[in-house]
């Protein structure tokens, strides 16, 4: 896959357009206490998430399943409540007086993975797209010529598609339905959870390029999920690792590619398939399981996994610190941190 010609603005000029601070969710096991009156149990799945989206840009989150992109995504959308931080959407909190969460939907919209349980199956595709604007106070005259407009858009011609039902449409038709969907409230931002994952190769391609198309055209600002790192590397201009409901590093594309700086990180882009034997893959890069989000580790979550670990890897969690271009959350770059490969104080 060739790489993406950026023409983006997350240069030094962007400014965030979205800043997440202290996001947490925790999902309770059981009701109430427990047997013994201790505190309930709780699922870590998101635990502190900070990060920013700048204008313009693409924003990559990869990450082992169930390291929490997709709940991250669910919390910026407020589809499912957090247990605690904030999100600031162009200077505004969501959820508050200033930002309603009806103002911050039309504002910020998502993709989802299964493209035919995104659609009401009674609908029809014209329906589904001018059903968002007519519910925000579009005639639907104008709800419908804007549907239309945006099948044209995505490559479906209105003529063909307009009056069919999502089961007539093939994976990659009913994805660029979901797209036009998307945009039909005329978004500032679109969140992508695993958008292409469930398509073939040829036709993920026609979406990726799609996508570039739409972010250039519409000013667009893009959180792309996705588990494929190539399609990551092509699309994103910065990237956000994650890992056990945490953020690892996040840095611009080409370099956390080229020069990670967490060790896990490292071990999550030497997992990526080659097709040049010179560079096969001979040892496990990374073995063993994610640890229980219940009772995760103590210090740094990656260390019973880490080559690098030393003892104090088990005892204090890493702040994440500035390592040249990249965000790294890591003690091996903390100065005077302990670690036997830390830089002194």
């Amino acid at each position: 896959m060739a790489q993406n010609p950026r023409g983006d603005n997350s240069g030094p000029q962007a400014e965030p357009l979205l800043k997440v601070g202290g996001l947490k969710k925790h999902f309770a096991l059981t009701k109430g206490t427990s047997l013994f009156g201790g505190q309930r149990k709780v699922v870590r799945a998101v635990d502190g998430v900070d990060f920013e989206v700048m204008k313009g840009e693409t924003l990559g989150v990869v990450g082992e399943s169930g390291c929490g992109k997709s709940t991250t995504a669910r919390l910026l959308m407020q589809l499912i409540e957090p247990s605690a931080g904030e999100v600031v959407f162009d200077g505004r909190v969501v959820g508050s007086r200033e930002l309603p969460l009806k103002e911050f939907r039309r504002q910020v919209q998502m993709v989802f993975q299964d493209s035919y349980a995104s659609l009401n199956p009674r609908l029809t595709i014209e329906d589904s797209i001018a059903f968002g604007p007519r519910v925000h106070g579009v005639s639907a005259r104008e709800a419908t010529a804007r549907a239309r407009d945006l099948l044209a858009r995505v490559g479906l011609q209105p003529d063909r598609f307009a009056e069919r039902y999502p089961h007539e449409l093939s994976g990659g038709q009913r994805q660029r339905v979901n797209i036009a969907r998307a945009l039909a409230l005329q978004p500032r931002m679109v969140i992508l959870d695993e958008a292409v994952s469930a398509l073939d190769k040829s036709v993920e391609a026609q979406v990726l390029n799609l996508l570039l198309d739409l972010k250039s055209d519409f000013g667009l600002t893009y959180v792309f999920i996705s588990h494929d790192l190539n399609v990551v590397r092509f699309i994103s201009d910065r990237v956000m690792v994650m890992y056990l409901g945490k953020v690892a590093e996040v840095g611009p594309s080409e370099a956390l590619f080229d020069q990670p700086a967490h060790p896990y990180t490292s071990a999550l882009l030497s997992s990526m398939p080659s097709m040049d034997p010179d560079h096969r893959t001979e040892e496990v890069p990374l073995s063993g399981d994610p640890p229980n989000p219940i009772d995760p580790p103590s210090g740094c979550r990656f260390h019973p996994r880490c080559s690098h670990a030393a003892a104090v890897c088990s005892t204090i969690e890493p702040p994440r610190v500035l390592r040249a271009q990249q965000s790294v959350a890591c003690l091996i770059h903390q100065r005077g941190s302990g670690h036997p490969q830390a830089l002194p104080a």
